[in-house]
């Protein structure tokens, strides 16, 4: 391979090109991710770009979920030798400060999903705890993870509708993960489909980056089919400006509600235990949800998933009816739910909680993956 702009930098960590990366392991990824809302739960945006060095793909999307529609455009393209290259069809995602501020945009095109914004963080980046997981000797997940909350600015056009985004209004938050989880074309599972046929398989996730004036709550849980803990965070850490270290809390408790006959998050309430005083609840109330499984990649389909090779340029939009919940219900897998926040403390905030129940999981009495609540 040959060397490319990002080998100017001393920065290299293997003794290789930076287009390669450390393992031959198909599934190395790296990716952005960023959420966006009007803090009144009529407009919800979520984009991303990830680069898979060893599938030779790089993508993108966007989709925004605004009245009863999710729209989605998406590119793919092979990846080539630049990985500074952040050029996706009609998408760009440019660092301006590192762990600050970023600016992502998407050109006008034939689909009326445009944009044009930048992402102030208003906490210092958090990196979150590793996540690693191993399948028998198969490593399943070796990621490394930072998220920020902050304000964007700029402009945004869906469905024929301009909206002015200004920092005092439009807020939400952003992630940069990066290493091995399972992307790009499905894999035979190999001797772990035992797991399927044995019913001991499931994945259950809560991700909520909780944005106020004066900082971040921050709580992540990953449990495994048994409701064994995989990943916990429980934090509060400090706006930019403000005194304070960031405050740590015991393993976070989340009571969930879903609406019947599905295992969509209904309400849910989130106790941060406080070794050293008062704990924290907060109750989400969804206001309107992203269904990642809806043409963005994330739970790949027959037509699209992320770190599908489509060739050298691909550009495309899906829009999605979701004005029933018939009709959201086959893509309630990894919902973004926009939701408001009401805390112990007295204060509100509007946000996302981040949910996924999927597989088995035996705490909320799903024995088989088809289980859904009463």
């Amino acid at each position: 391979m040959p060397i490319s702009p990002m080998d100017e930098f001393l920065a290299h960590q293997t003794t290789e090109t930076f287009d390669y990366v450390f393992t031959s392991d198909r599934n190395f990824y790296d990716r952005y991710y960023f959420n966006m809302h009007d803090s009144t739960g009529d407009f919800f945006m979520v984009a991303g770009m990830g680069q898979y060095p060893n599938l030779g793909v790089t993508d993108a999307f966007a989709t925004i979920s605004h009245g009863t529609n999710q729209y989605v455009v998406r590119a793919s393209r092979a990846l080539g030798s630049d990985r500074l290259d952040t050029q996706v069809g009609p998408f760009r995602i440019e660092v301006i400060e590192g762990l600050q501020s970023l600016r992502l945009s998407c050109e006008e095109n034939e689909w009326g999903l445009s944009f044009d914004i930048r992402f102030d963080g208003s906490v210092p980046a958090l990196e979150e705890p590793k996540t690693f997981q191993r399948n028998r000797a198969r490593v399943t997940s070796d990621v490394s993870r930072y998220a920020q909350v902050g304000n964007y600015t700029g402009s945004v056009r869906v469905a024929g509708q301009t909206f002015e985004v200004t920092p005092d209004k439009w807020r939400g938050a952003r992630d940069r993960s990066w290493g091995v989880r399972p992307v790009g074309e499905r894999e035979a599972p190999g001797i772990a489909i035992e797991d399927m046929m044995n019913n001991v398989h499931g994945f259950y996730h809560h991700w909520i980056p909780l944005q106020l004036d004066r900082g971040m709550y921050k709580v992540m849980y990953d449990a495994d089919y048994a409701g064994n803990t995989l990943v916990e965070e429980c934090a509060f850490i400090p706006a930019i400006g403000e005194s304070g270290e960031i405050q740590h809390f015991e393993t976070p408790q989340i009571e969930i509600d879903f609406i019947s006959g599905t295992r969509e998050m209904k309400r849910a309430r989130t106790i941060m235990p406080n070794p050293n005083g008062e704990d924290v609840a907060i109750t989400s109330t969804p206001l309107r949800t992203v269904y990642l499984a809806a043409g963005t990649g994330y739970i790949a389909s027959d037509t699209w998933g992320h770190g599908h090779y489509k060739g050298a340029l691909v550009v495309e939009s899906e829009t999605f009816d979701m004005s029933t919940q018939e009709k959201r219900s086959p893509y309630a897998m990894l919902n973004e739910t926009l939701c408001r926040f009401d805390l112990s403390t007295g204060e509100i905030a509007y946000g996302m909680h981040e949910n996924m129940c999927l597989g088995v999981y035996k705490p909320h009495g799903f024995e088989s993956a088809g289980d859904v609540a009463p």
